[in-house]
């Protein structure tokens, strides 16, 4: 009598491990936005009150026209101390970065920390459709890394 071969009943196959991997699943969506015409002095103030070190500049029908940060305020402090005269109220418009770097939504968090190595910034606008729809900053990406420091990464 021949005997068959048999394997018996198979584990079904392991699923690759579906880690969400997208700048979009880590952005920061609530975001503190300024405005070109808004004084500087309420910028740094929203900067001491939400614990922040910078925000996206939108203009009147919500398009990103720059950038403020820490850094852009430093300028008018050391420009007020060098005339010796107080912090004036002068607006977002003169300080921010205009040239603003931006990165998409479904970029891989992988591509967007060769993005911040490349460019040096701490922080992006997240754009979708022309829009902004979040930040993503450098803390994001390290976070994301560490959630997905146990699996392999392909």
């Amino acid at each position: 009598m021949a005997i068959k071969s048999f394997q018996g009943i198979r584990k079904a196959s392991k699923k690759e491990f579906d880690a969400p991997i997208l700048v979009s699943d880590y952005m920061t969506t609530k975001l503190v936005t300024f405005a070109p015409d808004q004084s500087i002095l309420e910028v740094m103030e929203q900067f001491a009150k939400y614990h922040i070190s910078g925000g996206p500049v939108l203009d009147d029908n919500g398009f990103l026209v720059g950038i403020i940060s820490e850094a852009d305020c430093m300028k008018q402090i050391s420009e007020s101390r060098y005339f010796n005269q107080p912090i004036l109220d002068k607006s977002v418009e003169k300080y921010m970065s205009k040239e603003v770097e931006t990165i998409p939504h479904d970029t891989s968090i992988f591509d967007a920390a060769c993005i911040f190595d490349k460019h040096n910034r701490r922080r992006l606008p997240v754009m979708k459709d022309g829009l902004v729809v979040g930040q993503i900053s450098r803390k994001d990406i390290v976070i994301a890394a560490l959630k997905l420091s146990g699996h392999n990464w392909k």
